[in-house]
């Protein structure tokens, strides 16, 4: 492991002369209801990102899509627009999206919110960890957006309180991850549910064989936008702390977290008992510190990234359930205080610092 870390510590520091990417279009440029260029407006974005210049035209023309994009490109945004657009001109409109873990389902709910402001467009969240009553309230309701992951969503089919061939557009957001953590079956089972015409989008970092055993069925004459960068960004400095003395480790940490740019610190553990244990000891220490695992309630988990989005705590700590989707801003540092299982973690890992264009810092603990 450490010498994969090192190898790419030394390709990542090696300088490439990129032009900056020209989009072709403005916000202002696409043919949207005047309230989500608005609401737009409200969020600060300026320019598109290339997968929002290349993916809303074809989505606002009605076109299936193959996104292949990394976490931390804008997509949330680039399927989000033209659909809102969509329910706005037809109110009969209903999307269905479906991610891989519960805190990205979440941040698309928040967008939603956000770009779907004054339309009276309502989206309803299906994930686990929370009330499924309450849900089923929401989805009496008749939503436009319903957003949710595999396993609730096949609960809630199961109930008879979601019917899938209601929905004529569907995303799939990060068809990767979920075929990595074992939903593949309930993909193809939920899409098998689906009315066959539809508008279907596709999204996912990678292409494997298995990914393409979901894509070929789900698409049809798809328009193809890649904007994958590669494994690690450039504008992330990777470095190993090497660690000689495993009693030393938290001093380690300690003497890092005290200088003064460790302002935002994402650090990753193994275990869900070893990273609570860590937050509890670096709270102990004067630190701002909290935790997030699977033993923990979603809302206590909402509420810790909440908190660290806003500041409110400067060292979030986490298990691999946060290392993939999170949108959070400003991340300063990464730390990798265990190693992650594969080098696709550690890529996963490291890319929640370093997004929209900023510089950010991976370091990685060996010992």
């Amino acid at each position: 492991m450490e010498a994969i870390y090192a190898v790419r510590k030394k390709d990542n520091n090696q300088t490439r002369d990129e032009t900056p990417y020209a989009p072709k279009n403005k916000f202002a440029d696409f043919v949207v209801n005047q309230q989500i260029k608005d609401n737009i407006l409200a969020k600060r974005y300026s320019n598109p990102t290339p997968i929002q210049d290349q993916a809303i035209p074809s989505i606002l023309a009605g076109k299936d899509l193959i996104g292949i994009a990394n976490t931390g490109t804008g997509k949330t945004a680039a399927f989000l627009i033209p659909l809102i657009n969509k329910v706005s001109k037809n109110r009969s409109e209903k999307v269905f999206i479906m991610t891989p873990t519960r805190e990205l389902a979440l941040q698309i709910y928040e967008e939603l919110r956000d770009f779907a402001k004054g339309l009276g467009i309502y989206g309803v969240l299906c994930i686990g960890g929370v009330s499924i009553w309450q849900q089923k309230n929401d989805l009496r309701r008749n939503p436009n957006f319903v957003i949710g992951t595999p396993g609730r969503l096949k609960d809630l089919i199961g109930e008879r309180c979601l019917f899938l061939s209601e929905f004529h557009t569907v995303v799939l957001d990060e068809a990767d991850r979920m075929v990595d953590i074992g939903f593949i079956n309930d993909i193809k089972y939920l899409i098998s549910l689906l009315p066959q015409q539809r508008q279907s989008l596709f999204f996912s970092a990678t292409i494997s064989g298995k990914v393409n055993e979901i894509l070929q069925p789900f698409v049809h004459n798809p328009v193809t936008v890649s904007v994958k960068k590669q494994d690690a960004a450039e504008n992330i400095k990777q470095d190993i702390i090497n660690i000689p003395n495993k009693n030393k480790k938290i001093e380690q940490l300690h003497d890092l977290l005290i200088k003064k740019e460790f302002e935002k610190v994402l650090i990753f553990g193994r275990t869900k008992w070893g990273v609570q244990k860590l937050a509890d000891e670096l709270a102990k220490r004067g630190f701002r510190a909290a935790a997030i695992h699977g033993n923990k309630k979603q809302s206590q988990r909402q509420r810790t990234l909440e908190r660290f989005k806003k500041n409110e705590i400067s060292v979030l700590l986490a298990t691999d359930v946060a290392s993939r989707g999170l949108d959070i801003p400003n991340v300063s540092h990464v730390i990798n205080y265990d190693l992650p299982a594969s080098y696709d973690d550690y890529i996963h890992r490291i890319g929640r610092t370093g997004r929209a264009d900023k510089k950010g810092v991976a370091l990685t603990f060996v010992e």
